[in-house]
């Protein structure tokens, strides 16, 4: 299974080329980015091949951001987009392989490199925090610019975690501090009209819900949308049959069909199973799932990220149980 991997676990991992021929390794068992027993996270720094291949795409960004970020000298650059938001802990969809990214105010001369992309713009004070000793862009700042330029899945999942990051407890959502929030967006993207994207970040900014506990939840809102399906609710409560609280992740009212994000990792990471079997999970979800269909009469679908990919993929999905889109 994949893992995360902490800023403070990557600094631990992550020598630079000093480092290493300071500890006597040979430079041909670092030189190349592709071979060698050290792989080359960024210009410079390296980390021991086969240490961190089994991570998931945000502890690899993660990691890389760690790299970048030892290898700045001063200057003005902090980072921000996708990787302000990595910082921040904004669960995201579409980052894999994606590379970090900083700003730099002023009219500073400067090109981006693989592995790096350089934004040149205009931060103001409030639009710079630390972060585990990272400088960074604000939450609603890194927000602002990843709902304006990165792709709509990205966007989506991160303004709903960071939505949810300010407005939910548990599954707990203060609708006040959502709307609240909405409105410093709006606001911020009112003073920014006719930048690029900003007509996307709009709609986004009207579109996010702190509800969505994951990627996977959020990127099935988009594709259920792309679909034509307008009337849908989150995190629906059904009591149990001992009175648990259960909650279906989206509500399909006019169908009357639930859609369960179903994520490998709650049957396959040991850590998400808290100690149970994987057989005594799927049982579980059977009597979950049996007791939700029972007592609702409602369908009950379940898909994984291989079923939202693309409205496509997901309208299958959606075919195979029965459930008509909207309109047919």
């Amino acid at each position: 299974m994949s893992r995360d991997l902490s800023v403070d676990e990557a600094r631990a991992l992550l020598r630079t080329r000093g480092e290493l021929l300071d500890r006597d390794v040979a430079e041909r068992r670092f030189r190349g980015a592709s071979s060698g027993e050290w792989r080359r996270v960024q210009r410079g720094v390296y980390v021991a091949r086969g240490a961190v291949d089994d991570l998931w795409p945000q502890a690899d960004l993660r990691l890389r951001i760690v790299a970048a970020v030892g290898r700045m000298r001063g200057g003005n650059a902090v980072v921000s987009h996708t990787s302000a938001a990595i910082v921040h802990g904004l669960a995201m969809s579409g980052i894999a392989g994606k590379p970090v990214e900083v700003t730099v105010a002023g009219d500073a001369r400067m090109s981006s490199r693989p592995g790096l992309t350089r934004h040149l713009d205009e931060l103001t004070s409030d639009d710079i925090v630390e972060v585990d000793g990272i400088r960074c862009t604000s939450v609603e700042r890194t927000v602002f610019d990843v709902v304006r330029t990165a792709s709509l899945e990205a966007a989506v999942s991160c303004a709903d975690a960071a939505a949810r990051l300010m407005a939910v407890d548990g599954r707990m959502l203060d609708s006040v501090a959502q709307e609240g929030w909405r409105e410093r967006l709006r606001v911020r993207a009112g003073r920014a009209s006719g930048r690029r994207g900003i007509t996307r970040a709009r709609w986004v900014i009207e579109f996010f819900d702190g509800r969505a506990e994951l990627p996977g939840e959020s990127l099935s809102r988009l594709q259920l949308f792309r679909l034509g399906f307008r009337n849908f609710d989150l995190q629906v409560p059904i009591e149990g049959p001992a009175g648990e609280p259960y909650a279906v992740d989206i509500g399909l009212p006019d169908q009357k069909t639930f859609w369960e994000f179903d994520g490998e990792g709650k049957y396959l990471d040991e850590a998400l199973r808290a100690g149970l079997t994987l057989e005594e999970v799927l049982l579980r979800e059977k009597r979950r799932e049996d007791w939700i269909r029972g007592t609702t009469q409602w369908r009950f679908c379940r898909g994984g990220f291989r079923d939202i990919a693309s409205p496509d993929t997901l309208a299958a999905r959606l075919a195979a149980f029965g459930v008509p889109l909207p309109g047919t």
